[in-house]
């Protein structure tokens, strides 16, 4: 038998992006995976909610561990208690907002990681989930300046320039699979990043310092409904914290991205794009 999975998610309300997602991870042709959800301290029925998911697994197969809590942890002590709890040699980080696209995502994600002992990290390409299906991003560059880049965001999925497998300097933790061992070596998350912003970065930053790979493997593609798992939270003031967060992880790696061939500042530029609400996308196909 092939080896566990651990695909991990964190929830704090958001029931509806929750339902559907979750939901809609039950059609991966892959088996052993078990889902490891951490409830932070949600107050919109999502932890009542949970025994409908217990109930889908059981019927998809697929085992099911819940860690609640009565508050929000933050995203990198969540994690941690989760990899913690993890059974598989391969954990997935999936965002609450991501939705399966490819069936075969945990296989072909598995499969860059097999194929090279080096490679610690696999993410696959994310698309929004409105017609056409415009890359949201497939791998993330980091100027000299420490400017961030989402490769591809609103370019055509096909585009040949995201159709190839290639090491990156980060990956963004809505989706990512990551070698147990690994992130057990250099500690899982860093904390100092709670409750979110950044730490997905400063993992992948360590991760290579620690001699491994990070790679974006195009093959394997799931939707991402952009940003919906941090919008709206009340105790979240998103802006500045990415602020506080950036400036902490341009000084911890500046020593290493200053001398990288990342993105320009200029390349960086955050694309201004239409994006319907959640509530207005349909039936979202799977390949």
């Amino acid at each position: 038998m092939k080896p566990v999975i651990s695909v991990i998610t964190l929830t704090h309300n958001k029931l509806a992006v929750t339902r559907r997602c979750l939901l809609s991870w039950l059609q991966t042709a892959y088996s052993p995976w078990e889902l490891i959800v951490v409830e932070n301290g949600s107050r919109d029925g999502t932890r009542e909610w949970l025994k409908d998911l217990t109930r889908a697994t059981e019927k998809a197969g697929v085992g099911l561990q819940i860690i609640r809590h009565g508050k929000n942890m933050g995203c990198s002590t969540s994690r941690n208690e989760a990899i913690a709890a993890a059974q598989g040699d391969k954990v997935v980080f999936a965002d609450n907002d991501v939705a399966l696209r490819s069936r075969d995502w945990l296989t072909e994600l598995a499969a860059c990681l097999d194929r090279d002992p080096k490679v610690a990290v696999a993410g696959p390409k994310l698309v929004y989930p409105s017609p056409p299906h415009l890359i949201q991003c497939a791998g993330v560059g980091v100027s000299r300046s420490g400017r961030v880049q989402f490769c591809g965001r609103g370019e055509p999925r096909n585009d040949p320039r995201f159709n190839r497998r290639e090491e990156v300097q980060c990956l963004i933790s809505a989706c990512f699979m990551a070698r147990k061992s690994v992130l057990n070596d250099v500690g899982g998350f860093d904390e100092a990043f709670n409750p979110v912003q950044f730490e997905d970065f400063d993992l992948c930053y360590r991760i290579r310092r620690k001699g491994h790979k990070v790679v974006y493997e195009p093959s394997a593609e799931m939707y991402h409904f952009e940003s919906t798992t941090t919008a709206g939270t009340p105790t979240l003031a998103n802006t500045g914290v990415i602020v506080r967060h950036g400036l902490l992880f341009k000084k911890r790696w500046k020593d290493m991205f200053e001398k990288e061939k990342g993105p320009t500042d200029d390349e960086t530029r955050w694309r201004k794009l239409t994006l319907p609400s959640f509530e207005s996308v349909g039936e979202l196909p799977v390949i």
